[in-house]
């Protein structure tokens, strides 16, 4: 499959929830193979609707959903495949942990591959290593932090080997250095060639790490843009009510004063400190 055809996209999607409200309205979205992808918009945009329906778990009223370059198929046999090939890491950890143990919870998934015993210790063992949890194997779960169990549940993801994963509000309750491992692993399941698609509300967060940015606002996605470029659409972003990263803001205000270079704005404050570190500006004055 080329890598120019997109992971996933979205044409059209709607979906109605069976008490009525509308989690998706038109909702149409390229997900490019590969890279690093964040979702934005306001609680009750439909971000988690959209990432349950790149999941299977929830299947659209209208519109069409295309996995690797074809229509999703929403047979049992289909997303039982689908399933293999897409993980999905809940906001809440309570609603995707079922096992009394950590060994148990993350071998649930390659289990039910029927795969030999060796095969899933070494991809619990794996797993849990990429996680920071190799002492909590036999650990009850019950017992576990908030942060620690969202991490099991990420490792019973793993375990299955994915080709997408998917992230609702990953960050949250992670206390910084959590954020900083979960970070670099995602960037190394990227470089392996595995799709990351997560949902933040952190917009400086999502323009320092991702690759390309989406917004949903009403059910819709209204902007898809790498990331890169968000300093040109920053206008139109402010427009749709989205706040600019605090990076992007204090670039422009330092541009203003002259006390940095014109230039591409840089996308972590780390970058920006290393611009302020260079030589300061001369302004020449010509004298007759």
């Amino acid at each position: 499959m080329s890598t120019a055809l997109p992971i996933f996209e979205l044409q059209g999607v709607v979906y109605r929830y069976p008490d009525g409200p509308q989690g998706l309205h038109d909702c149409s979205l390229r997900l490019a193979r590969g890279r690093r992808h964040a979702l934005l918009g306001a609680n009750g945009a439909g971000k988690t609707t959209l990432l349950q329906q790149l999941n299977g778990l929830l299947r659209p009223s209208a519109g069409q959903i295309v996995f690797d370059g074809k229509p999703l198929d929403a047979s049992r046999a289909g997303l039982r495949a689908l399933r293999q090939r897409v993980g999905l890491v809940f906001q809440n950890p309570e609603h995707q942990l079922f096992s009394a143990q950590v060994f148990e919870d993350v071998s649930y998934g390659p289990l039910n591959l029927g795969l030999d015993e060796a095969t899933v210790r070494e991809r619990v063992r794996a797993a849990l290593a990429d996680v920071g949890l190799s002492a909590h194997a036999l650990a009850p779960v019950h017992q576990l932090s908030f942060g620690q169990k969202k991490r099991v549940c990420l490792a019973g993801v793993l375990a299955m080997q994915p080709e997408v994963l998917l992230l609702d509000e990953p960050m949250a309750g992670l206390d910084a250095p959590m954020q900083q491992a979960l970070t670099a692993l995602l960037d190394a399941l990227v470089a392996r060639g595995v799709t990351v698609l997560l949902s933040t509300h952190d917009i400086d967060f999502a323009y320092a790490w991702a690759d390309h940015l989406h917004l949903m606002q009403a059910g819709r996605c209204t902007a898809s843009l790498p990331a890169a470029e968000l300093p040109a659409q920053a206008p139109a972003w402010r427009r749709a009510g989205q706040p600019l990263p605090r990076v992007l803001e204090l670039h422009q205000a330092l541009q203003q004063q002259g006390l940095v270079q014109q230039g591409a704005a840089p996308r972590s404050h780390e970058a920006l400190l290393g611009l302020l570190q260079r030589p300061p500006l001369v302004k020449m004055t010509c004298h007759d």
